[in-house]
């Protein structure tokens, strides 16, 4: 009918971002992704459970949720790579950092490596929920953090780390979309998360 606009498509109504993630045109979201995936398929990644889905899918997932809240590649690339170490969470080491991390490196680039290693060898459950979410009173945006960063120990060998303001604010955004992706509905119920403090004090 004149003057009736037809309905728009898909392609229309997303951004072009989104619209690569549903088409899986992975390439144009990243020309290194493709590859990247196929070596997660390659190390097992896809045959590892995590939560509801397989391991791959989560750091999947995950890397979707940064790329599209605007993180840059290094950041993103961490995301698909965040727990390939293992880390203070999980033991679903795919990688084995003290012979692999030149393998990683080569893969996603020096600087999403050091961060990926880095984010496996903090202690998240304390430097998040301790150190920062218990320090912010509830409903208030109110959290204070030392302008130097904090020290936090190593997981594994006990030495000290130092975490600047900025590796901080990375760690907490890759967080967030971490719990994004995998907590929700019954995960809420079993771990007790009513109030949203995130403690993980049920089952």
């Amino acid at each position: 009918m004149d003057g009736v606009k037809a309905p728009q498509s898909s392609a229309e109504l997303l951004p072009p971002l989104v619209h690569s993630f549903i088409r899986q045109e992975y390439s144009k979201v990243d020309p290194a992704l493709p590859a990247m995936l196929v070596v997660l398929t390659e190390v097992g990644a896809a045959e590892c459970w995590h939560k509801k889905s397989t391991f791959k899918s989560h750091l999947m997932e995950v890397y979707k949720i940064l790329k599209i809240w605007g993180a840059d590649d290094a950041l993103a690339r961490c995301g698909l790579m965040h727990s390939a170490y293992s880390n203070s969470f999980v033991n679903l080491a795919i990688f084995k950092p003290d012979v692999e991390r030149s393998r990683v490196a080569a893969l996603i680039g020096p600087e999403a490596e050091q961060l990926t290693h880095r984010f496996c060898v903090v202690p998240r459950q304390h430097l998040i929920q301790v150190d920062l979410l218990d320090q912010l009173p509830m409903g208030t945006a109110d959290l204070s953090v030392p302008a130097g960063g904090l020290t936090v120990r190593h997981i594994r060998t006990g030495e000290p780390l130092h975490v600047d303001l900025f590796e901080l604010g990375q760690f907490l955004v890759l967080t967030m979309a971490d719990f994004a992706e995998q907590l929700f509905g019954w995960q809420d119920s079993m771990f007790g998360n009513t109030d949203g403090a995130l403690r993980l004090e049920g089952a």
